[in-house]
């Protein structure tokens, strides 16, 4: 239950509401940002409501459903910025992607930082990186407790951006000497021979969502210094034949397009003291058709294996833009048309 509100419903019409909530305990500019930016987020989003701030008060005016969702966003608003120090744009996204409760189980605000108030990493920048929502707490909280770990889900469920954080934090704290971060070079759509460039720049391109993510946490400079020393360490799955991985924090990511082949190969490079994530989506597969995706096999190859776990996201995880958790469930229900 939120405290700090009054609730006047409109006279003659049940279905609209009128709501004032205060922003209590914490600056409201740490809340709203400059000029009222988050909240100016939060109306647009919402199109039958009209919400005015002044001060520390925020009157909102518009239809009930709409209106609760907003005031558990702003009361989750106040949460963030008391435990991070401010509300930033990540935050507004997360969010409003999550106040669309299509889905059987909706994922409740509380849930998303209030039940998770431990930071994985503090990036360059002072920002913080936190699990935020259900799949992604499964994700810290397996890590801590396993020696591998596959994380398996649809797109924008930030797989990657949490493993690519525990890696780096167990950088940052001295449990492993270096990061490996693996994909596989698999086509999607264009042939990689007829790319331009020597065969690192062709490569490259699939490699960069891992780059992405290493350079929101680690500043430039350091990043390149520890990359031209194989501190960190990005290549395609292949590069991983014949070696042995120890003292390291192993990610293979994309992993749904390795081979049976390639999956026994990377899972055999893991040495001492090292850990390892996999993280993939099932559900969108580049693999010639006559190959099979070694994440679906293992899942039942390892799945009674101690010190190895399986962590599944799904659309309640998904942290983009809220339309990505409405067409992934159109796709899939879509094929399980197709099935039938």
């Amino acid at each position: 239950m939120i405290q700090n509100r009054e609730i006047n419903p409109i006279e003659n019409n049940n279905d609209f509401t009128e709501e004032t909530f205060y922003i209590e305990n914490v600056d409201p500019i740490l809340v709203l940002g400059f000029g009222d930016e988050h909240l100016n987020k939060i109306d647009k989003t919402f199109d039958h409501t009209k919400i005015t701030a002044r001060g520390n008060k925020i009157k909102m005016k518009g239809a009930s459903g709409d209106i609760e969702s907003i005031t558990e966003i702003l009361d989750e608003m106040v949460t963030i910025a008391k435990k991070k120090g401010k509300v930033n744009s990540g935050d507004i996204e997360t969010l409003l992607a999550l106040s669309d409760k299509t889905g059987s189980e909706s994922t409740h605000y509380s849930d998303l930082y209030s039940k998770s108030p431990e930071i994985i990493l503090y990036t360059h920048t002072g920002d913080t990186i936190t699990a935020k929502t259900p799949g992604q707490r499964e994700i810290v909280k397996a890590c801590a407790k396993n020696d591998i770990l596959f994380a398996i889900g649809p797109a924008g469920t930030g797989k990657t951006f949490t493993s690519v954080a525990l890696a780096v934090k167990a950088l940052k704290e001295r449990r492993v000497k270096k990061i490996i971060l693996a994909r596989p070079a698999v086509e999607a759509g264009e042939n990689l021979g007829f790319l331009p460039g020597d065969l690192k720049e062709k490569i490259d391109p699939y490699l960069r969502p891992l780059y992405d993510a290493l350079e929101e946490m680690i500043e430039h400079d350091k990043l390149e210094f520890n990359l031209a020393r194989n501190v960190i360490e990005i290549a395609p799955l292949a590069y991983m034949r014949g070696r042995t991985l120890n003292n390291a924090f192993v990610i293979l990511d994309e992993a749904q397009n390795a081979t049976n082949t390639q999956m026994k190969m990377f899972l055999t490079r893991i040495g001492f003291n090292s850990q390892a994530i996999i993280t993939g989506d099932i559900t969108q597969t580049d693999l010639p058709r006559k190959q099979h995706s070694g994440l679906i096999s293992i899942q039942n190859i390892l799945k009674d294996i101690k010190g190895i776990s399986f962590v599944y996201l799904d659309q309640k995880d998904v942290v983009r833009h809220k339309l990505v958790r409405q067409i992934i469930d159109a796709y899939e229900k879509h094929e399980n048309k197709k099935k039938k």
